[in-house]
């Protein structure tokens, strides 16, 4: 009988944890978080989920080879389950993104959804795969952006689009192992994916800082008061002001910081596949990719001037790591 830790395993449920950031990412970029953002990345999980269970059914035969151990091949979720299940989440992902986000939600739901499958069932062993794998997330992302400047959300879209190629292209070696090269290319391009987030964008929102003007000249109204009460209340104004600034300036870094933090985990994973292209080291560079992804969604986020947001995404990347050593995300 099946089980739910079957169904959490078949569809890589802990996995998920790096799923919600995309749209977050999007919707701060373009000026669109709100009430509906929280919706929108419970579709984008939902048709998540729907690519694992359909990935699992598509690597059936192959899966029972390789690796048994799944729950289809392991005989504890039937084809019929995994596909129906995999078709009912489709269905749920995008009824719920169009009915909350409208027509231009819908309009990205769809695609996003054939994207998902047309990699399960014809792209994955194919040269294209990374690259349509990629477009999955690149449209994940933009899903988030709906309600808003869509334009806005391109660079994030395109940065983590990026990041999901160098996994993808890595995932294609988790049983046979890989040469030192593929991993020095996709440690090349984790490095670029973390520049290209901690660089600010040309025209994007950045939060004002109240009273900057004032500090700049504090004791200007007190000299004209020429009151002792004024100059005291100019001097707090200017306290204010200046810790607004150092807050400020803590946000602006915020985005490097946690761009750094991404590359330093998945890069380290991938040093070891230089050092050690074996099928279980490329396995566990995959993983750190998956688990790493919040960090880099978070470093977007604050990019698009959502700080705390930002380090509230960030934080699923150690408990998405937690729950892989119960549920192995790959």
């Amino acid at each position: 009988m099946t089980t739910l830790a079957d169904v959490a395993e078949l569809v890589r449920a802990p996995a998920a944890l790096s799923v919600p950031g995309d749209v977050v990412a999007g919707a701060a970029a373009a000026g669109a978080l709100g009430p509906r953002t929280p919706a929108l990345a419970g579709a984008s999980v939902l048709l998540y989920w729907a690519g694992m269970a359909a990935n699992d059914w598509a690597d059936r035969e192959l899966d029972a080879v390789e690796r048994p151990e799944r729950p289809i091949p392991s005989g504890r979720v039937t084809p019929a389950a995994a596909l129906g299940l995999a078709a009912g989440l489709t269905a749920a992902g995008v009824g719920l993104a169009a009915a909350v986000g409208g027509r231009r939600a819908a309009a990205l739901a769809v695609p996003l959804a054939a994207s998902i499958w047309g990699y399960d069932l014809l792209a994955k062993n194919t040269a294209a795969g990374p690259a349509v794998m990629a477009a999955c997330r690149g449209l994940d992302v933009l899903l988030g952006a709906s309600g808003g400047h869509l334009w806005r959300a391109l660079p994030s879209a395109a940065t983590v689009a990026a990041h999901t190629w160098t996994v993808t292209t890595l995932s294609r070696r988790e049983v046979t192992g890989a040469d030192a090269a593929l991993p020095m290319r996709t440690l090349a391009g984790t490095a670029l994916v973390a520049a290209s987030a901690a660089v600010a964008v040309p025209g994007a929102r950045r939060a004002a800082v109240p009273g900057a003007r004032r500090a700049a000249v504090p004791g200007t109204e007190a000299a004209s008061a020429g009151g002792a009460a004024s100059a005291a209340s100019a001097d707090g104004r200017a306290e204010v002001s200046a810790g607004r600034a150092r807050a400020a300036g803590v946000a602006a870094a915020l985005p490097a910081l946690l761009a750094g933090w991404y590359a330093a985990r998945y890069g380290a994973a991938q040093a070891q596949v230089v050092r050690d292209p074996s099928a279980g080291k490329v396995r566990a560079a995959v993983g750190a990719g998956i688990t790493g992804l919040p960090a880099l969604q978070g470093a977007l986020t604050a990019r698009g001037g959502a700080s705390l947001l930002g380090l509230a995404v960030a934080a699923a990347a150690p408990l998405g790591r937690r729950l892989a050593r119960k549920v192995s995300p790959t």
